[in-house]
């Protein structure tokens, strides 16, 4: 607020506040212009060294030498206040101007809220209906994302979509030849912890012999399947999630949608269905490896041969055992290329979204191998395969 004419050549600029002790009085003597801009003075209480031998009572202000004035002096007289809040001292603000004397109680009116906000408690039958309806909301998102690449898949075999063929091959040869070493390493160790485990028993009961059986069983109809889906969905999976994210955080997908071109059928087909060729070589490959570290684990704790090993294992597993365990890594393929690409369509904007698609796709795409996997099983042993 500026000061009048008359008095603006006689105030002083440098806003100043000096305290004086009058009768029991402790006056603060305000003068100069007080913004926000100057380096304004805080309040220190000097009654001790003022007042004497007397005791101060009450606080008063001086404003005669006073200027314009903004928030700067309302944080000063907010020191008074709480200093006369502490000391006991009644706050006298009648000299004060009208203006101040209504900003100051308006500062008042407004009571200091708590920062601690009280979480309300939710039922936990409330709870379970909640965590169900986002179940049932993920399955229908599923079901309706696997609906739409069936829909592309088969415009495909009647070619009315044309599919990125190079995108196609590059998904082949990453997943193929890029993904050898690791599938031999742990289809190799699953091998012969299978035989390792299969000789430590089996001879207990003079049955070494049959580890071949066991080796083969485990190998074909479960294991190389199983231990191939959880690898690539842990490495394809997670890597479809990471690239569609991606392309989905820089707007890509987006502008794919404004050119009228199918996500769809331009980014998730060709990861499918190279998946979907892929994974049953690879689960084959999976096979021989693991077989083999499990014969040089029988032959080398068992006087067999390896014609034997392998005459052993020819008369307990049978052609469905293998093509069973085929048929597992070509619905595993499907799995994580689905899962993959829709956690990545469905990736976030924020700094965190790409990390969040990629863990869901890993889990989900490993939770529903095993899924998958037990309802194989449970049909093969009602047929009786």
């Amino acid at each position: 607020m500026p000061s009048s004419p008359d008095t603006a050549a006689t105030t002083p600029v440098t806003p100043t506040a000096e305290l004086t002790e009058r009768d029991g009085t402790l006056v603060a003597v305000l003068a100069g212009t007080w913004t926000i801009e100057r380096d304004t003075p805080r309040f220190e209480p000097r009654a001790e060294t003022s007042a004497g031998s007397r005791a101060i009572d009450r606080l008063a202000f001086d404003t005669t030498a006073l200027g314009s004035w903004d928030s700067s002096l309302l944080v000063y007289l907010r020191q008074c206040e709480d200093y006369c809040e502490t000391a006991n001292v009644t706050l006298d603000t009648a000299a004060l101007p009208a203006p101040v004397t209504r900003l100051l109680a308006l500062a008042r009116a407004v009571p200091e809220r708590s920062a601690d906000i009280e979480t309300p408690t939710v039922p936990r039958l409330a709870r379970l209906g909640v965590a169900g309806l986002r179940v049932w909301d993920d399955a229908m998102t599923m079901a309706t994302f696997t609906g739409e690449v069936a829909t592309a898949i088969a415009d495909l075999l009647r070619r009315r979509v044309r599919m990125p063929w190079r995108a196609f091959w590059v998904v082949v040869q990453s997943n193929g030849g890029g993904a050898l070493p690791i599938v031999t390493l742990i289809a190799l160790l699953v091998g012969v912890i299978i035989a390792f485990l299969g000789v430590v028993v089996l001879k207990r009961f003079g049955a070494g012999y049959y580890a071949s059986y066991l080796v083969g069983f485990g190998m074909l109809r479960e294991m190389g399947a199983l231990m191939t889906g959880i690898i690539m969905a842990g490495r394809t999976g997670a890597a479809f999630a990471a690239e569609l994210g991606s392309m989905k955080i820089t707007e890509e997908i987006d502008a794919y949608v404004t050119l009228g071109v199918s996500p769809v059928e331009h980014l998730v087909l060709p990861r499918v269905l190279g998946l979907f060729v892929m994974m049953p070589l690879l689960t084959i490959y999976a096979d021989a490896v693991g077989i083999a570290g499990g014969m040089l684990v029988t032959i080398g704790m068992l006087d067999l041969s390896a014609t034997q090993f392998i005459g052993g294992l020819l008369t307990a597993v049978s052609l469905g055992d293998a093509v069973l365990g085929v048929l597992k890594g070509t619905i595993f393929g499907l799995i994580i290329g689905l899962a993959g690409c829709m956690k990545g369509l469905q990736t976030g904007s924020d700094a965190g979204a790409v990390g969040r698609s990629t863990t869901s796709a890993v889990v989900l795409g490993i939770t529903l191998i095993i899924v998958a996997n037990a309802v194989i099983d449970w049909l093969a042993a009602l047929l009786e395969v």
